[in-house]
């Protein structure tokens, strides 16, 4: 990407412009440097198809500790386990898969549907991301996760790998997505449904009732959640993504080119619909539909999902490797056999 002079200044303060700031505390999980530790074994033994640059840049990263941060009152690592193998492994196959067609990354959430699922029970004969998920399926079981939550958990991890493969169309062809479907997308691709789902593990949440998570007013909190996980995923990584052909899926740039904006401009327009989302947010968290019984446990299951947001948002600047120019992994996977 050329950048104009006034670019030019821009980029070199991006550091100086205002970033997302949330009422909510930041917590870490207790176990987070024994995950981390953890994270550091799975690498060696099922990315072994990496090249060594890639394994110890994905170190760097310590993707495991979002898992930390985000769900932050897990009793055990083993009930920490499942969700940082998630984030980790969700977030370096996709990395490995960059350049993958559409096509091809529905073939691969097939594949890793039936293991997650259990529809194929048999553990996979070579290490790698295929095996790293049937070993999720296995941690999720022996820590005694609901099978009704762990339902839930899987299906939110199959839209984020649908968001993975729409996006592709738009990656490959180095073209920017209209806002709507923007949003659409990177809702998924956040990543963050999943996380809402497991946030229930914590505490009391997974007592409540099934059908006050299926609620319209629940339901927009997660797709709140997401995209505001989503924005400020987009403003940090915005130094990586100016220099890589490709990635098109930035807020900033998707309103740089749909209202001819400069990129100061477009970053201000993006971090101001961020805070309309966390002021929506907090008026949804504040004027819940009365849930009887239910009402101050739904209030607080609600907080943590805010304390989820915020410890997303604190791995994400505590990261000094991966949204950086150079820091990141790029795709080596070269097509299906």
């Amino acid at each position: 990407m050329n950048l104009s002079i006034t670019d030019k200044e821009f980029y070199a303060g991006l550091q100086q412009l205002p970033k997302p700031q949330y009422p909510f505390p930041d917590f870490s999980h207790p176990d987070m440097l024994l995950q981390r530790e953890e994270y550091y074994h799975w690498i060696d033994k099922e990315y072994a198809f990496h090249t060594k640059e890639a394994r110890e840049k994905h170190k760097r990263h310590h993707l495991t500790d979002i898992a930390a941060r985000g769900c932050p009152f897990l009793k055990s690592i083993a009930e920490l386990r499942p969700l940082a193998n998630y984030t980790a492994n969700g977030a370096m196959m996709d990395d490995y898969f960059d350049r993958c067609t559409r096509e091809e990354m529905y073939g691969i959430m097939q594949r890793i549907m039936v293991l997650l699922s259990g529809e194929d029970p048999v553990e996979p004969a070579e290490n790698g991301i295929f095996h790293l998920f049937w070993v999720l399926r296995k941690d999720a079981i022996q820590c005694g996760i609901p099978e009704r939550i762990y339902r839930r958990f899987v299906r939110s991890i199959q839209d984020v790998l649908m968001g993975y493969s729409e996006e592709k169309v738009y990656y490959r062809t180095n073209s920017i997505p209209p806002l709507p479907v923007y949003l659409l997308i990177r809702e998924a691709t956040s990543g963050v449904q999943p996380y809402c789902d497991y946030v229930v593990l914590q505490k009391d949440y997974r007592q409540l009732p099934d059908g006050i998570f299926d609620h319209p007013h629940i339901r927009r909190i997660y797709t709140l959640c997401s995209l505001m996980i989503g924005i400020h995923n987009d403003l940090i990584s915005l130094p990586k993504e100016l220099h890589r052909k490709g990635d098109t899926m930035n807020l900033v740039k998707v309103l740089q080119h749909e209202d001819q904006l400069s990129l100061q401009e477009a970053y201000m327009k993006a971090l101001e619909i961020h805070d309309q989302y966390l002021k929506e947010f907090l008026t949804l968290q504040n004027h819940l539909p009365p849930f009887g019984d239910w009402q101050n446990e739904v209030y607080n299951y609600i907080q943590d999902l805010g304390v989820m947001v915020a410890g997303v948002y604190a791995w994400h600047t505590n990261d000094t490797s991966r949204y950086v120019n150079g820091g990141y992994v790029e795709g080596e996977f070269s097509g299906l056999e």
